[in-house]
């Protein structure tokens, strides 16, 4: 399986983004999908999950009404659409990829990963 992120950029606080990340490789409806960030000298943390058939989601507490996961299964691709950006939003996003994972937030049940893009929110 091979992710490839894309839409990230430089905004300002308040600001809107549209990240998009094109999965190939494998039977997409298969997959959970997942956005997970990391800011220089922090953890990754969990973004937003996405089941197989786009019905159920999650979100970290940091995004909720913020932030939207989507997928698109004829297009092969997931979207995070990020509204009110703010500065601690300020990370380089990750799209994953897992077989099975149920809680969406543990980073270590998906598989594969894109290369990130990078999100910088100024103030």
């Amino acid at each position: 399986v091979q992710l490839q992120a894309s839409g990230g950029g430089l905004v300002q606080a308040g600001d809107s983004l549209r990240l998009s990340c094109a999965v190939s490789g494998r039977r997409f409806d298969s997959l959970v999908l997942g956005w997970f960030r990391q800011a220089p000298g922090k953890e990754r943390e969990f973004v937003a999950g996405i089941s197989r058939n786009g019905i159920n989601t999650r979100y970290a507490d940091s995004v909720k009404g913020r932030f939207t996961i989507s997928r698109v299964n004829a297009e092969n691709s997931v979207y995070l659409q990020m509204n009110s950006l703010k500065p601690e939003d300020t990370a380089v996003y990750y799209c994953a990829a897992s077989y099975s994972s149920s809680h969406y937030s543990v980073w270590t049940e998906y598989q594969h990963w894109g290369q990130g893009t990078q999100v910088t929110v100024s103030s």
